[in-house]
C-alpha cells in the first residue's frame, strides 16, 4: 500500500547477547596461568582460587615469625606469601619429599615443629596478585575446600607437622597475599630454595639453611608456648 512503511523482520539469531561481566576470579586465574604458567584450580562460586603444588614449586607452610627469620637465606625475588599468622615459602618442586630426611639429618626430626611441607597433589590458596585495589576486587567470603584439596592427618602429623589451614581466611582481611610476589615472565624456579644448592655454585637459595632456620624458630615458639602454659598452671 502506498505510503506504508515496509515492515522489518529481525532475526533474533543475529542479535548478540549482552556480554557477561568478567568475574574477578577469572582475571586472577589468567594472571597465574598466562603470566606465570602455574596451573590453577577454581573453587566453588564465592571461594578463592587454588594453585596446584608440585608441577612448578613446593611449599613450606610455617609460622610467620619463623618465616621472617628465613628470609635472609632467600633472594630478593624468591616468592613468599603470608596469610594471617602463617607464611608460605615457595621452594623447588620435589623439595617436600626431602624435608623429613633433611630435618632428621639436622637432628630436628624427633621434635614437634609447627611446619608443613606441601608437594605433588596438594593445593595452596592463591595469594592475591600484586597491584592497587586487588584485595577488594577479587576477594569474597569463603570457603568450602575444593575437591581434590589435601588435608594432612592431624592435628599433629609425623614429626609434629601441622596440617595446612586450607580454610583459614574468611574475609578480605584474612586473604592470602604476596609478601614477595613472583615476577611474571621470569624463571621463578631459579629463585626457589633447593637441596641441590648445598655446596654448589649456583644462585639458588639453599634449602638446608632455610629448613634449619625455620626449625630453630619453630622450636623456640614451641618452648615459649610450653613455658607460658606452665606459668599459667602454677597457683
Amino acid at each position: 500500500m502506498a505510503g506504508t512503511r515496509p515492515a522489518f523482520v529481525t532475526d533474533s539469531a543475529t542479535i548478540p547477547f549482552p556480554r557477561r561481566p568478567l568475574d574477578p576470579s577469572d582475571q586472577v586465574r589468567r594472571w597465574y596461568e598466562n603470566e606465570l604458567g602455574w596451573p590453577a584450580v577454581p573453587g566453588t562460586p564465592g571461594s578463592p582460587l587454588w594453585l596446584r603444588v608440585g608441577p612448578r614449586f613446593d611449599v613450606l607452610d610455617v609460622p610467620a615469625e619463623a618465616g621472617r627469620a628465613a628470609l635472609r637465606h632467600l633472594t630478593p625475588v624468591s616468592p613468599v606469601a603470608v596469610q594471617g599468622d602463617r607464611m608460605r615459602l615457595l621452594v623447588a618442586a620435589g623439595s617436600a619429599e626431602e624435608v623429613p630426611g633433611v630435618l632428621d639429618w639436622l637432628e630436628w626430626g624427633a621434635l614437634p615443629l609447627d611446619l608443613t611441607a606441601l608437594g605433588e597433589g596438594d593445593l595452596m590458596e592463591a595469594p592475591l596478585p600484586p597491584g592497587p585495589g586487588s584485595v577488594t576486587a577479587v576477594r569474597r567470603p569463603v570457603d568450602p575446600m575444593p575437591r581434590g584439596a589435601v588435608r594432612r592427618p592431624g592435628p599433629q602429623g609425623p614429626r609434629g607437622m601441622r596440617p595446612l589451614p586450607l580454610d583459614r581466611s574468611a574475609s578480605v582481611q584474612g586473604a592470602a597475599v604476596w609478601l614477595r610476589p613472583p615476577e611474571p615472565g621470569g624463571e621463578v624456579e631459579a629463585s626457589l630454595p633447593t637441596l641441590s644448592a648445598l655446596g654448589g655454585g649456583g644462585g639458588a637459595p639453599d634449602l638446608v639453611r632455610v629448613l634449619d632456620t625455620v626449625a630453630t624458630h619453630c622450636h623456640r615458639l614451641w618452648l615459649r608456648r610450653v613455658c607460658a602454659q606452665s606459668s599459667a598452671a602454677c597457683p
